[in-house]
């Protein structure tokens, strides 16, 4: 249903950006098919920027995709002990 509700937002004319969080994780749990994650990015209308996030990408996704980016933490306050802060973290 969520993937429905997300080929329905992409295909909208509503928006020109659409973000899928943690859908890369739902392709991971096999919650959902890799082929139709693939269709919906190969068949966005070309305005629409679609930005999926995740861990673990499979590497089909990564081909289909303009940009992948790999955050990794080097040095965070919260290694310290400083809690999430407004405006920054949250």
């Amino acid at each position: 249903a969520a993937l429905a509700a997300a080929r329905e937002a992409v295909n909208s004319g509503r928006y020109d950006l659409v973000v899928l969080d943690e859908i890369i994780m739902a392709l991971d749990f096999k919650l959902i098919e890799m082929d139709d994650v693939l269709s919906l990015i190969k068949n966005r209308p070309s305005h629409v920027e679609l930005i999926l996030t995740g861990r673990r990408a499979d590497a089909r996704l990564i081909t289909a995709a303009d940009l992948v980016t790999d955050m990794v933490n080097v040095k965070h306050p919260f290694d310290k002990g400083v809690k999430a802060r407004r405006g920054i973290e949250y």
